[in-house]
């Protein structure tokens, strides 16, 4: 008997179409471990409708006529890609009961390709958090566990942290996530997992709750590398409905199998041997620099100068933008209202019930910084910073093919560490929000395990629009990291 746990998505289209199994069974199964789960990776189920995709996929299937790319494939949708009829919420009480009458772009080009969508998975409040412990709906739990004795309850990263945990877990066979500043590629690292924030505009932004829209980019949370180009060949697509979609032409993201690393030079930046990266994840990378030298690639050092102030642009530029996103939840609408006599009154107590601390914390700073007198003070500084970062990648380019970092700076911790000091939590973007301001496309692979067991990610960055390059710098990581 086929154990459904151990199958990636490429595997599982074979056994569909050679019918050793339907899409149903393999439904079933997943509904049954979600059930039985106690992970909190769902907030909302969506069973009876994945059933019924599931036997049209098999109708499909069994008539070998129109089969899809993810024809019967099961999968969780991050909860927010707003999905027609069914309940979307970000992760939060101001949106708990809002039920969308359209669908986002993404979760309609995967439910096309014949996708099968199990529910909507939790997630930090309006994506703002690295542990998914901000959700109104609360916290996703890591399955992974510290070889330590006192196995303490891990977080699973953020904020596609229910998507992460609910393919760690097996309870679907792939999730899509969105990455402001490393969402999908830091719970993937965490999770064991790989993660793919595709080029800015490469994806559709259309039906994404937005939280910093010049950030904001859907991608696929996968068991493998394989995996992630055949969910990111069916989410991408250009999109008139969004002004930031990108019309260059969409390649075949399976190439990627035919391109050869020996002889690209891969660059290291020196700025990201950041203050505190923790010493197994410093072997890890330098396995993996020997792992490109020993295949024939080119290793050369790179300087990425303004490293050190992506982190403040970022938590500068992403507030602001979010302030003014968020602004439109004033109980009027749509969404949670405090009833008041006094309009002003119930906008206030609306918003102040609504929105978690997290969130108010990013609105006070966004609100600020774009506030008379400020503005040219932070916000535009930020900005003239941002394109600096932007300059510096392009430099390195001329020198490198891709680029290697690690994911993150530490590897999953326990639930309720790290929370009390906001500016502590904002540190596990330090690697991956670089390539998030400058808008390129980068990968993280599971690369190897720390002394506690815990794995370890690597990040991959490329030029824009060449997911190509990093999709396979990643499955040469993924076929030689020794499990």
């Amino acid at each position: 008997m086929i154990d459904f746990k151990n199958l990636d998505i490429s595997t599982t289209k074979e056994c569909l179409l050679k019918k050793e199994f339907s899409s149903l069974e393999l439904t079933k199964f997943f509904i049954d471990r979600i059930e039985k789960s106690d992970l909190n990776c769902f907030i909302t189920n969506t069973f009876e409708n994945a059933i019924e995709m599931a036997k049209e996929s098999d109708k499909k299937i069994s008539r070998n006529r129109e089969i899809r790319d993810l024809e019967g494939i099961p999968i969780g949708m991050k909860d927010l890609f707003c999905t027609k009829g069914v309940r979307t919420t970000a992760g939060s009480k101001i949106l708990e009961n809002f039920i969308p009458f359209y669908e986002s772009t993404v979760s309609n080009n995967l439910i096309n390709d014949g996708a099968v969508i199990l529910g909507k998975t939790n997630m930090d409040e309006f994506a703002m958090g690295s542990a998914n412990t901000t959700s109104f709906f609360g916290n996703v739990i890591n399955p992974l566990k510290s070889s330590e004795e006192d196995t303490k309850d891990l977080v699973p990263g953020g904020s596609s942290g229910g998507s992460a945990s609910s393919v760690a877990a097996n309870l679907c066979m792939a999730a899509t996530g969105s990455d402001t500043g490393g969402s999908i590629r830091q719970p993937a690292s965490f999770c064991g997992l790989v993660g793919l924030k595709p080029s800015y505009g490469r994806c559709s932004r259309f039906g994404m709750i937005a939280f910093a829209s010049s950030l904001d980019q859907a991608g696929p949370i996968t068991k493998t590398v394989k995996d992630a180009a055949l969910m990111l060949q069916s989410m991408s697509s250009y999109d008139e409905k969004d002004s930031t979609s990108s019309r260059k032409p969409i390649p075949q993201y399976l190439d990627f199998l035919n391109f050869d690393i020996k002889g690209k030079k891969i660059g290291l930046p020196t700025e990201y041997k950041v203050e505190g990266l923790n010493s197994d994840i410093v072997k890890v990378w330098d396995d993996t620099i020997n792992l490109f030298k020993k295949n024939g690639a080119e290793i050369v050092n790179i300087s990425l100068p303004h490293t050190s102030f992506a982190l403040p642009t970022y938590y500068i530029i992403a507030p602001a933008e979010a302030s003014a996103n968020l602004a439109r939840y004033d109980g009027v609408k749509y969404g949670f209202r405090e009833n008041s006599d006094d309009l002003e009154d119930m906008y206030e107590l609306t918003r102040a019930k609504g929105f978690g601390d997290e969130v108010k914390r990013r609105l006070m700073i966004g609100t600020y910084v774009l506030s008379a007198g400020y503005y040219d003070a932070y916000y535009l500084k930020a900005l003239k910073v941002r394109q600096l970062i932007s300059d510096d990648f392009k430099s390195a380019f001329e020198k490198c093919d891709v680029i290697l970092t690690p994911t993150t700076p530490n590897v999953a911790f326990p639930i309720g560490e790290k929370q009390k000091d906001p500016i502590e939590m904002y540190l596990n973007d330090v690697l991956t929000v670089p390539a998030s301001l400058a808008g390129l496309p980068a990968i993280s692979v599971t690369a190897g395990k720390n002394s506690m067991n815990l794995p370890i990610g690597m990040q991959v960055i490329g030029k824009p629009f060449d997911e190509i390059s990093i999709l396979a710098a990643g499955k040469l990581i993924e076929e030689y990291r020794g499990f």
